[in-house]
């Protein structure tokens, strides 16, 4: 498992913890590189106001336009790009979802545009990870799934400062296995499959604590690999 160092952003308090992520890595590897949906990282969903009306467009460079975004409302925030955002509200003339550019919200926390910008970079640094099938420090058991699966072996540990725990990744191999033979006719000796075991290979030791990989340890020598490190789940107040 090779890693890579990641920038730590630090934590931002904003109100309701990670939703859990059900989508697979399929889906991950099938969608926009560029694009975080919001559904799958933060609950209760986002609200913006409209403070101006603005062009809303199919795609998120802005190629296609659909129509407009009626001013003085509360919208959904759906998904995000570093320069667009994706909202669902009322257009000039019937419902529209659609790319809209930020300058068109607004929003009452402090600083929410950089903190939805950091948002936004530590998904696309996770996303890059669990796409190479790797783990991060900092990252939630729900990412570290859609990483790695589910662990083949979990222990959990709560005390009163909190909730800590292990999950184990055991990789294994199949070893072919052979006999030495001799032809009763010519002596030649030659080698005759035999059978096929399922071997331990390596193992790696994610450690938790309050929601997120505190610890990577790997049983196996992987050299030219570095710790890699996300900033841990934000917590939002919407």
């Amino acid at each position: 498992m090779k890693t890579a160092i990641v920038t730590i952003l630090g934590c931002m308090a904003f109100g309701s913890l990670y939703a859990e992520i059900d989508a697979d890595r399929k889906s991950l590897l099938d969608a926009d590189p560029e694009v975080i949906y919001l559904e799958e990282i933060v609950t209760p969903p986002i609200k913006l106001e409209v403070i101006k009306e603005a062009p809303v467009f199919s795609d998120k460079d802005g190629r296609h336009r659909l129509g407009y975004l009626r001013a003085d409302q509360t919208v959904e925030l759906e998904g995000m790009t570093s320069k667009a955002y994706r909202v669902r509200g009322q257009g000039t003339r019937h419902g529209i979802a659609g790319w809209v550019a930020p300058w068109a919200f607004s929003h009452a926390e402090e600083d929410f545009v950089a903190k939805l910008q950091q948002l936004y970079d530590r998904q696309i640094a996770v996303n890059k990870i669990i796409a190479a099938r790797e783990i991060a420090i900092g990252m939630t058991p729900p990412e570290v799934s859609r990483s790695r699966g589910e662990p083949t072996k979990t222990t959990v540990r709560r005390t009163a400062d909190g909730e800590e725990g292990t999950w184990e990744f055991i990789d294994y191999e199949e070893v072919k296995h052979f006999i030495t033979r001799v032809d009763q006719t010519t002596g030649q000796v030659f080698r005759q499959f035999s059978h096929i075991t399922r071997e331990e290979k390596g193992k790696t030791t994610i450690e938790f604590k309050d929601g997120a990989v505190t610890a990577i340890q790997e049983s196996e020598d992987r050299s030219g690999g570095n710790l890699k490190i996300v900033v841990p789940p934000l917590i939002f107040r919407w």
